[in-house]
């Protein structure tokens, strides 16, 4: 019987369980949607028993015609970031809390304002978000007491359905070193706490286990709940951008990996850590490594806001016809890229990464253009932003080429504008579920599928397509982005303002 890997991965919107072989190849995928719920200003959550029995449908769907002793192992990835808590008998403790979420901004603010976000930086080599588990657990510490003293488990998504899965409590390094390592150590640290006034909940912070190491077994209660065989190995997986640059065959320094997704991602690797308040210096994917992540929510979510806006028709002639969007305006939108076009727009419909309160615009419009010229801004100025976090990036840490996957990568015409825009070779990884290839890659490792990452990468890992960049069109790119950026400073200052009236009418 032939063997395969089970990759679950739980995205902010939707969780999906692939199945692929030994070479990589996808053989089968479940996915089931998982709805956020915002029931008031800046709180974006979701029911964890809902997230856990959305697993439990993927799995099952993608198990529909491979028989379940096949499965040699199970690797688990879920969005980065945010905060899935239960009490010492593992029960939730209310919802998980999503990285869209920006309830602790005013906690953020008050530890820039003390000081504390530049003491984070040196020993943690990042500056909490506030949808850093840190900052959420402070906010429930000062708003929800009661909650905050029931904690008997401090876990992230994945982690919430490793232990589901298999009852065991447990991170990896990756997702402790997002609020809870000092960076030089790459290991949980007390002064780390005591930096928040977060040193209560010492006793919370989970055993942290290799992302590539057997972290349980199936129970028999999960798996009467997935469809999997009791006695499954799950390994203990990890943060999903970081699988995500697994999964593309990116697992050491020198290459950028970027995600076009809900949050624009772009993470390089490197055998020292950096600190630079412009990204967050995390664990790799194995000690003595460090990924360097530049983030903001200003990526693909921004083209579904102007393709539902701009495009309702076609919007529902593609949810009829079961095809592409990108197919049905294709044409208009590179027609548009043929002009020359005043067009500017600022991606900063969910944030920005910037300090200040950001806003969207729109710049340049004029009455000759049509919406296939506003849309194509919409594009540019996604890679646009792309584009200021791998400078960012590469100003410390050189990179030879990028690999793409998100929302980006199944459109040619947006891969090309990758290239164009930073001026790289932009790869195209064959797998379309790299984030659940990068979990399955660590459960093929942990049960001796694979010797070790590397091998499993090599094995696995192919580039479907490479965009190069073309030289002519890079240098407009250049241009155009030079006054993107010129706007991007003079509005700054204007956003406050801009916030400040929104929330008064």
């Amino acid at each position: 019987m032939e063997r395969y890997l089970l990759g679950v991965d739980s995205g902010s919107t939707a969780t999906k369980a692939v199945v692929f072989d030994t070479s990589g190849r996808t053989v089968a995928v479940g996915s089931r949607r998982v709805e956020q719920r915002q029931p008031r200003a800046r709180h974006v959550e979701r029911d964890m028993q809902e997230v856990w029995a959305a697993a439990c449908g993927a799995i099952r769907d993608a198990l529909h015609e491979i028989p379940p002793d096949s499965i040699a192992a199970v690797g688990v990835t879920g969005h980065g970031d945010g905060l899935y808590l239960v009490d010492s008998a593992g029960a939730p403790l209310g919802p998980g809390v999503l990285s869209l979420d920006s309830r602790a901004f005013e906690v953020t603010e008050r530890w820039r304002e003390a000081g504390v976000l530049e003491k984070a930086l040196t020993l943690t080599g990042q500056q909490p978000y506030p949808y850093a588990a840190v900052s959420l657990l402070k906010w429930i510490q000062l708003n929800e007491p009661e909650r905050f003293a029931k904690i008997g488990h401090v876990l992230f998504c994945k982690d919430w359905l490793r232990l589901c899965l298999t009852g065991v409590p447990a991170t990896d390094p990756t997702e402790a070193s997002s609020s809870f390592t000092d960076v030089d150590t790459q290991t949980y640290s007390d002064e780390v706490l005591a930096l928040y006034g977060l040193t209560s909940i010492g006793h919370a912070r989970p055993q942290i286990i290799a992302s590539a190491a057997a972290a349980g077994r199936l129970t028999a209660r999960a798996a009467a709940q997935t469809g999997l065989k009791e006695g499954t190995p799950v390994a203990c997986g990890l943060h999903d951008v970081t699988s995500s640059a697994l999964g593309m065959g990116n697992i050491e320094p020198g290459v950028v990996s970027i995600t076009a997704g809900t949050f624009s991602i772009n993470e390089i690797l490197s055998d020292r850590p950096q600190r630079d308040p412009r990204w967050s210096c995390r664990n790799g994917t194995r000690p003595g490594q460090w990924m360097n992540m530049s983030i903001s929510p200003a990526s693909s979510s921004n083209i579904d806001w102007a393709l539902r806006e701009l495009f309702q028709h076609e919007t529902q002639e593609d949810a009829r016809r079961g095809c592409s969007l990108f197919d049905l305006i294709g044409d208009e939108v590179q027609a548009a890229f043929a002009e020359p076009s005043s067009v500017m727009f600022h991606p900063f419909l969910f944030g920005s990464p910037f300090e200040q309160p950001a806003s969207a615009s729109f710049f340049g419009i004029r009455s000759w253009h049509r919406r296939a010229h506003l849309a194509r801004a919409v594009l540019e100025g996604m890679v646009f932003n792309h584009r200021w976090h791998v400078e960012a990036l590469t100003s410390a840490f050189p990179a030879r080429r990028a690999g793409l996957t998100g929302g980006g990568s199944s459109s040619p015409l947006l891969a090309q504008l990758f290239a164009d825009v930073l001026g790289v070779a932009i790869d195209i990884p064959e797998s379309r579920e790299a984030s659940a290839l990068g979990a399955a890659l660590c459960a093929g490792v942990s049960v001796g599928v694979f010797a070790s990452l590397s091998e499993a990468t090599a094995r696995a890992c192919r580039v479907a397509h490479t965009y190069v960049p073309d030289t002519q069109r890079h240098g407009q790119l250049d241009e155009a982005y030079a006054l993107w950026s010129r706007l991007t400073a003079a509005m700054q200052p204007l956003w406050p303002a801009l916030d400040h009236a929104a929330i008064a009418h």
